[in-house]
C-alpha cells in the first residue's frame, strides 16, 4: 500500500471493544435492548476495516449476569469473526462477570482466582488486566497483582505494552454517579507503571467514550456496544439510552498511538468518493495524487 502522507504505515492495528454484556438465552437488556444482535453489527463495521486488526481486546462487563451460556454465545460470534481477520481475542474481567463462569466459559479453565493475562501479537505486548471486585461494582487491584504486573514489565516488550482494564483510571466529571463505582488506589497502579513500557491503558465500564492520560500514559474509554450513557441527560442522575454505540480502532506507531472512534450507525451518506480510487492511486504519482486531493480545482472537489 502506497505512503500518501508523511507517515507509514502503523506498526499494530488493534480493535477495542467494550461491554457486550451478554445475556443468557438471548434475553433483550432491559427487555429492548438485543445485545448479540448489536455485537454482531459491530463485528460486521469491524469486518470491512482496513488493515484489520491484529488483536480484538474486550475490555469487561461481557456477560450482563455472568451466566455461562453467555460466554458461550460471546465465544461463538467473536471467535469465528476474529479468526477471519486473523486476529486473537483478548478478553478482560468487568464488574459484571464474575470469575468462576468467566474462566470456565472463556480459558476452559477451573481457576477462579484473579484472571490477568498476558498476550503478545508480533512485538507488542497486551497485559489483561482484572480489576474486578466480587460481589461489587468498584474496581480494585490487589497488592498480588500489582507485584505480578511489576514482574511482567519488569522486561520491555519489542513494541511495548497496552494494558487492557475494565475501571479507567481517569476522572469522570461528565458522569459523577461513575465516581462511587470507579477504580480505587489508582496512585498504586501508577506507582507500577510509572517509567515502564506502558504506551496505552485500554478501558470500559463508562458507556461513553473518553481520553485522558495516567502517570503520563493515554488512556482510551471504549463506548459500549449494548446501551451507552448520555453524557448529558435532562433530569436524571444517569440515563441509559439506545444509541451511540461505537467501538474504538488503535493504531500503534514507532511513537505513538491513534485512537479513532467508529459508531454502530453508518448514518446517512452525503456524498462519496468510490473505493476504486484507492487502487487507481497505486499507479498514480504521488505529486499528482495530492494535486487532485488537495487542489480546489481539483473534480474531486468540485
Amino acid at each position: 500500500m502506497k505512503q500518501l502522507g508523511q507517515y507509514a504505515a502503523p506498526r499494530h492495528v488493534v480493535a477495542h471493544l467494550s461491554d457486550p454484556h451478554l445475556i443468557g438465552s438471548g434475553g433483550l437488556h432491559y427487555g429492548v435492548i438485543d445485545n448479540v444482535d448489536h455485537l454482531r453489527r459491530v463485528l460486521a463495521r469491524l469486518a470491512v476495516v482496513r488493515p484489520a486488526p491484529q488483536a480484538l481486546v474486550f475490555t469487561g462487563d461481557l456477560a450482563d449476569r455472568a451466566e455461562p451460556d453467555a460466554y458461550e454465545t460471546l465465544r461463538s460470534i467473536v471467535e469465528p469473526a476474529a479468526a477471519e481477520m486473523g486476529a486473537i481475542v483478548v478478553w478482560t474481567m468487568g464488574n459484571h462477570d464474575e470469575r468462576a463462569p468467566f474462566a470456565r466459559g472463556l480459558f476452559g479453565s477451573d481457576d477462579d482466582g484473579f484472571q490477568d493475562r498476558v498476550h503478545e501479537v508480533d512485538g507488542l505486548r497486551i497485559v489483561a488486566l482484572d480489576t474486578s471486585v466480587p460481589g461489587y461494582h468498584h474496581g480494585d487491584l490487589h497488592a498480588d497483582q500489582l507485584a505480578w504486573l511489576a514482574d511482567v514489565l519488569a522486561t520491555p516488550a519489542e513494541h511495548g505494552t497496552l494494558l487492557a482494564m475494565h475501571h479507567p483510571p481517569l476522572p469522570v466529571p461528565m458522569l459523577r454517579a461513575a465516581e462511587l463505582i470507579e477504580l480505587h488506589d489508582q496512585q498504586a497502579l501508577a506507582d507500577v507503571i510509572t517509567g515502564t513500557d506502558v504506551r496505552g491503558i485500554l478501558a470500559g465500564h463508562l458507556h461513553l467514550s473518553s481520553w485522558s492520560t495516567f502517570a503520563g500514559v493515554p488512556v482510551s474509554v471504549a463506548s459500549a456496544s449494548c446501551y451507552t450513557t448520555d453524557p448529558a441527560p435532562v433530569d436524571r442522575f444517569v440515563s441509559g439510552v439506545d444509541a451511540n454505540q461505537a467501538f474504538m480502532m488503535v493504531h500503534a506507531y514507532d511513537d505513538r498511538l491513534v485512537h479513532t472512534l467508529v459508531p454502530l450507525e453508518r448514518g446517512p451518506e452525503v456524498s462519496h468518493i468510490g473505493s476504486d480510487i484507492a487502487e487507481a492511486l497505486e499507479d498514480v504519482p504521488l505529486e499528482q495524487a495530492r494535486e487532485l486531493a488537495s487542489s480546489k480545482t481539483s473534480q474531486f472537489n468540485s
